[in-house]
């Protein structure tokens, strides 16, 4: 078995997959400071309730995009499973070809996410839109080049800057709208959020495939906590929110 987690901003997302099926999936709260100690049982912890032996894990990969926690997470697969496990970062093996200014800028998990979608639709123009704390939208040709792509505030971050930076204006439910048309205050800012994002995404979508595709379609992939929100809303191809972390189970294998 194989043990993967991606430690994210908000979240820490795991899973275990078997014989290349994920057969287990975990999340927990990205607290910093939190030591090897901490790390190791809450992995060993989340392993035994759900009936894996900690014996039967035979690698681990992970990537961070808090560099704080790498050297506890790190230290928590040696000391816990007797494992070092693959960190993603730039000058291992991808399978990709990084057509960035400078590779070592590139987060590791969307350096996962690209493995991940290539993997899962080789073969094809990819856009990938990764929805977590920060919404990240990533591009991969057919040949597997990664070009970058674009950064933007996620959508509950988008919530806290409101809230926080004005005067009147409420912490809201993060959901669906109703109707696009908020007709009170909290209404109108789940519609702002919701429909904006939509078309903030879809504008990128676009001018990516233009600048870079010469207007041929890719296919567009949904991922990260918040994409089921988005499922339904016309910009994704499909959605795949274990998609980083397949990304990672596929990084060992290009790389042991």
């Amino acid at each position: 078995m194989i043990l993967t987690f991606d430690i994210g901003n908000t979240q820490m997302s795991g899973g275990v997959f078997d014989n290349g099926k994920m057969v287990l999936q975990f999340r927990k709260g990205t607290i910093t400071g939190t030591s090897s100690d901490e790390f190791g049982i809450f992995l060993r912890s989340v392993l035994h309730e759900n009936g894996i032996d900690t014996k039967q894990i035979e690698d681990i990969a992970c990537c961070s995009v808090v560099p704080s926690l790498n050297y506890a997470a790190a230290s928590a697969c040696l000391k816990y499973f007797g494992i070092e496990p693959l960190m993603i970062r730039a000058g291992i093996k991808t399978g990709l070809k990084l057509k960035y200014g400078n590779p070592k800028e590139i987060g590791a998990d969307r350096i996962a996410a690209a493995i991940g979608a290539v993997n899962a639709e080789s073969g094809r123009d990819i856009i990938v839109v990764d929805m977590g704390t920060a919404t990240t939208v990533d591009v991969i040709s057919s040949e597997k080049e990664y070009f970058g792509g674009a950064i933007l505030a996620g959508i509950n971050m988008s919530m806290h800057a409101l809230s926080s930076g004005t005067a009147q204006l409420p912490s809201v439910e993060i959901v669906i709208p109703e109707k696009p048309c908020g007709s009170s205050t909290a209404g109108a800012i789940q519609s702002g959020l919701y429909y904006g994002t939509i078309g903030a995404v879809r504008e990128l979508i676009s001018v990516f495939t233009h600048d870079v595709f010469a207007g041929r379609k890719p296919f567009v992939i949904g991922t990260g906590g918040l994409s089921h929100l988005f499922e339904n809303s016309g910009l994704f191809g499909s959605v795949v929110p274990c998609l980083v972390l397949d990304g990672l189970r596929r990084a060992l294998e290009l790389n042991r």
